[in-house]
């Protein structure tokens, strides 16, 4: 006969620290801020909205709704990745500053 199977001993789940998750939904929210304001400019400025933007006027000759189509959503991508890199070194600053009281006040 086979034998029972032998329960396994996992530990615990560990409980993440409330700053952990307070990151993490950070995180998220910025990025998805950002992709959001990339989504409109990329496909907003340079499709659905290019008539629109054509009728507003040219920039540099060409039409404002090809202008955001082929450079304008390229220099917004750049700067939103500027955005980001920032953004992300406050948090990443305020988070370690969170993790080190935690730890002070855990180990007292």
């Amino acid at each position: 006969m086979p034998s029972p199977p032998v329960p396994s001993k996992k530990p615990p789940p560990a409980t993440k620290p409330p700053a952990i998750g307070r990151y993490w939904r950070a995180n998220l929210r910025l990025m998805g801020i950002l992709l959001a304001v990339w989504a409109l400019a990329g496909l907003g400025a340079g499709v659905l909205f290019a008539d629109y933007l054509n009728e507003l006027g040219s920039l540099g000759g060409f039409p404002l709704g090809f202008w955001f189509a082929q450079q304008g959503s390229i220099i917004i991508f750049i700067l939103l990745i500027l955005i980001y890199a920032v953004a992300m070194n406050r948090l990443d600053a305020r988070h370690h500053r969170e993790m080190a009281e935690q730890s002070r006040g855990s180990s007292r």
